[in-house]
């Protein structure tokens, strides 16, 4: 080859390198191009997109910090901010048979070992139908709350498929106090039975669960009624007790029990049987607890004007029923003699001469012949006697038989007559000032006036000396009433109840304490009457919630009875 030939070889592979160079250069530049494109638009549609999120109007989507920290259910609280329920976390005991895989065995053990090693840790637990569920291989729940203590001593078991899933749970700070105005809720977040079912709405609204709900109730006052009433209840081996205290110018429930009472902690068999309220939802006849209810609606009528008139007191004869006194009270009694021995005959003739249309009336004005007025969903219909009353039914109301209400309707009735005559329904929600309804008038002021003289002069010398507290000048009325049965009504069964107000010079609370069938005891002097079970129970209960409802024992101060102690024969005056 020439040197001509070798020269153009060499120009032409320099040219085809060059050549080559800068299509590489430029597919290199085209690249960076699309490259730097892609990116302008991703850009792009994220600005859009930030755009489009700024001015859009539409709901959030992501949860706020302060939702995602709140439990899934408000607290409840008393009317001092004392937590009666709140959500806690807490772990639940799951069975997945799964948990090894498919090929493998779920147990190490065997189902009935396992089984047998749950029970010991929860008693309770019904080994055979927990046996049944390991064996068969069915996934679910064993037990839904569990104590910590008791979740490392299920996964000491070792064995993979018991799983405690950690859950939040319903937790009641003071037990079984208040169970029955508070109620519990049951495994898939339902409230029951009382404030937790009538605030479940409120209480899982994500707009208002941060903000507790504060109940009328008074956990101190709580705690003292239920102390009492339990004493009561079992110094003379009663079946149930039940108690409220409520405010006589708003209608706020301070304290409501019902014994025996369950445990919202922990909901079993046991507890269901204690469920029911019988401040709320049991009616009864509640006995002469009526009588000063008939003589104040006399008073109001204008048919009591006297209070010295002598009243024929021996027995009423009305076909073939009588009626009669427990004892002979004497021939003849006026109306503060009347309410202070509590005398049925008199007390039948007042209302007799009163007539069935207005007593009638009183009753229903004072909500008689309703559910009473509550917010719990347990709300006892009274056993109303219709209509038309017949004279000897219209006798008989007056001193409680043949009519039957609550312990509440009680409460709210005897809260009119004291506060000056206006009927308020009574609450479970903590009332501000100016909220309380304004109510309805039943009696004149006047006749609440003078209900109050006759309630003390009942605590300071008659049935009620049991309760009369010192320095809380109580006023009250007692009943005991035969429970009713096959054929009539069982001498051998009482409903003993002590109705009361203080103080009252200015009253500002009703007590109710009530026994469902007292027995005779060597701590009620082998009585069972009202006024040596009942009444006790308040006379307890007034110094220890008086202080605490600011109420201060004051014997300087008193309920003026000067023009009615000389009607009183018998008495040192």
């Amino acid at each position: 080859m020439n040197a001509l030939s070798i020269s153009t070889a060499i120009s032409t592979g320099r040219v085809n390198l060059i050549t080559s160079r800068q299509r590489s250069l430029t597919v290199a530049r085209w690249r960076v191009l699309w490259l730097a494109l892609v990116f302008a638009a991703v850009a792009a549609a994220a600005l859009v997109r930030i755009g489009v999120l700024g001015v859009s109007d539409g709901p959030a989507t992501v949860a706020s910090l302060e939702e995602a920290l709140l439990p899934p259910r408000g607290e409840i609280t008393d009317r001092n901010g004392v937590p009666l329920a709140r959500a806690f976390p807490a772990y639940a005991l799951w069975y997945n048979p799964d948990a090894l895989g498919e090929d493998g065995s779920p147990l190490v053990k065997s189902a009935a070992e396992v089984a047998a090693e749950l029970a010991a840790i929860f008693p309770d637990l019904d080994q055979a139908e927990v046996a049944q569920q390991l064996a068969a291989g069915r996934p679910g729940y064993i037990r839904r709350r569990v104590l910590p203590e008791d979740a490392n001593r299920v996964q000491a078991i070792g064995e993979l498929a018991l799983e405690m899933p950690q859950e939040t749970d319903r937790y009641y700070p003071q037990g079984s106090m208040g169970a029955h105005v508070l109620g519990y809720v049951d495994a898939e977040g339902r409230g029951q039975v009382g404030m937790e079912r009538v605030l479940n709405e409120r209480l899982t609204d994500p707009a208002r669960r941060s903000k507790p709900v504060a109940l009328s109730i008074d956990m101190r006052v709580q705690g003292a009624l239920e102390d009492e009433l339990r004493r009561g209840m079992l110094a003379v081996n009663a079946l149930g007790a039940a108690g409220i205290v409520l405010d006589v110018d708003t209608g706020e429930v301070m304290a409501l029990a019902s014994l025996p009472e369950f445990n919202p902690n922990k909901i079993d068999a046991e507890g269901e049987k204690y469920m029911f309220n019988r401040v709320t939802n049991q009616v009864y006849e509640l006995g002469s607890t009526f009588k000063p209810l008939t003589v104040a609606a006399a008073i109001d009528a204008g048919v009591v004007r006297d209070f010295g008139r002598r009243y024929n007191a021996e027995p009423i004869a009305i076909g073939r029923f009588t009626i009669r006194d427990s004892h002979p009270l004497g021939a003849t009694l006026n109306v503060p003699e009347t309410l202070i021995h509590s005398s049925n005959t008199v007390t039948a003739r007042i209302a007799d001469e009163l007539g069935p249309a207005k007593m009638r009336q009183t009753m229903i004005d004072l909500g008689m012949n309703e559910r009473p007025y509550i917010e719990l969903p347990a709300r006892g219909h009274p056993i109303w006697p219709g209509d038309n009353w017949p004279r000897l039914r219209n006798m008989t109301v007056s001193y409680g038989h043949g009519i039957a209400v609550t312990p509440l309707h009680l409460a709210s009735a005897y809260a009119a007559m004291v506060n000056g005559g206006v009927w308020r329904p009574a609450t479970l929600r903590r009332l501000e000032p100016g909220e309380a309804p304004r109510g309805r008038r039943v009696f004149k002021a006047s006749t609440s006036a003078r209900m109050r003289q006759l309630l003390r002069m009942i605590a300071v010398y008659g049935t009620g000396r049991n309760a009369n507290a010192a320095g809380y000048r109580v006023g009250g009325k007692t009943g005991s009433a035969e429970k009713p049965g096959a054929g009539g009504y069982r001498r051998s069964t009482l409903v003993s109840t002590f109705a009361a107000a203080f103080p009252m010079d200015r009253p500002r609370y009703v007590v109710i304490a009530m026994l469902d069938e007292p027995k005779g005891t060597t701590a009620s002097s082998f009585q069972r009457t009202a006024a040596w079970n009942a009444a006790p129970i308040v006379g307890n209960l007034v110094p220890r919630i008086g202080p605490l409802l600011g109420v201060r024992p004051d014997d300087a101060r008193d309920v003026d009875i000067s023009d009615l102690r000389p009607l009183i024969g018998g008495i040192d005056k």
